[in-house]
């Protein structure tokens, strides 16, 4: 950690984060999994429609991608809730992602650059956003997917406010 005290450093410990995201982000990942599937399992039984010689070869991976997805999207997202975390302190922005390979990440105040909201449709609809907090790592930006919009909102304006106090230069 280059530009960091060492105070710092040992006082921001990798831990948990306390906070789970918004429950309506299983419902967000799962159909998030549904509709990029659906696109190509829907080209291959309309192909099998329209070509009924390759009938046979069309439908089969189109059953077969739906069986092995379907189970997926069903178990994926409680996994993924399980595991995402978040928490923000005055010192610091904690966070937990992953399924198979889980990363923990430790963005301290003092080295926040940008605090930024995404809301793809998907998102929109579900009444949900993304926070990012991009800061001064080569390991990039740290991401808060599946917060309520109005708690992401909030975030983002504490965040602000408290790097913005926040005595360092965030490089």
């Amino acid at each position: 950690m280059s530009g960091t005290s060492q105070g710092e450093s040992a006082r921001l410990r990798l831990r948990p984060p306390r906070n789970q995201v918004d429950r309506r982000a299983i419902a967000w990942w799962r159909t998030g999994i549904l509709v990029f599937w659906a696109v190509p399992v829907l080209v291959l039984v309309v192909l099998g429609v329209f070509l009924p010689g390759a009938r046979f070869w069309l439908f089969a991976p189109a059953v077969a991608i739906t069986v092995v997805i379907v189970p997926l999207a069903i178990g994926m997202p409680l996994w993924w809730y399980r595991v995402h975390r978040w928490e923000v302190t005055d010192e610091a922005v904690y966070t937990r992602t992953g399924a198979v390979w889980q990363e923990w990440r430790v963005a301290p105040m003092s080295r926040i650059q940008t605090v930024d909201t995404q809301r793809g449709p998907l998102e929109q609809y579900f009444g949900l956003a993304t926070v990012t907090v991009t800061t001064a790592s080569a390991k990039g930006a740290v991401t808060i997917p599946g917060l309520d919009h109005e708690l992401a909102a909030d975030l983002v304006h504490q965040l602000t406010e408290t790097t913005h106090a926040t005595p360092g230069d965030a490089t």
